[in-house]
């Protein structure tokens, strides 16, 4: 019953910790999406870092990535289109990844 037991405390483990960095891959995705939406803006400094910090709030908003969509877009208004958006989150979504995991390495 014992291994039974080490077999399930392993893969209880292995799920909370591949959720803790998605999550922290989410909010760095974000971060780094506020800032690309920043330099768009024209914000610079302590004002673009404020706004990234808006973008990673906005995430808690509903379950998935569509409140920080909207966040984005209504702020960029004509500035960049959907597809673009959604593109520069899938790319800064690897690239927030590819950092956490040099971060552990």
């Amino acid at each position: 019953m014992s291994t039974f037991d080490d077999r399930e405390n392993a893969f209880e483990n292995k799920y909370a910790h591949d959720a803790e960095m998605q999550f922290k891959a989410e909010a760095r995705r974000n971060k780094l999406l506020g800032l690309w939406a920043a330099a768009i803006l024209g914000k610079t400094g302590d004002d673009a870092d404020a706004y990234a910090k808006e973008v990673v709030k906005s995430d808690f908003e509903e379950a998935g990535h569509e409140d920080v969509y909207r966040k984005v877009s209504g702020d960029l208004g004509d500035k960049a289109d959907e597809a673009t958006i959604r593109a520069k989150m899938n790319e800064l979504m690897a690239e927030a990844k590819a950092q956490i995991m040099s971060e552990v390495s």
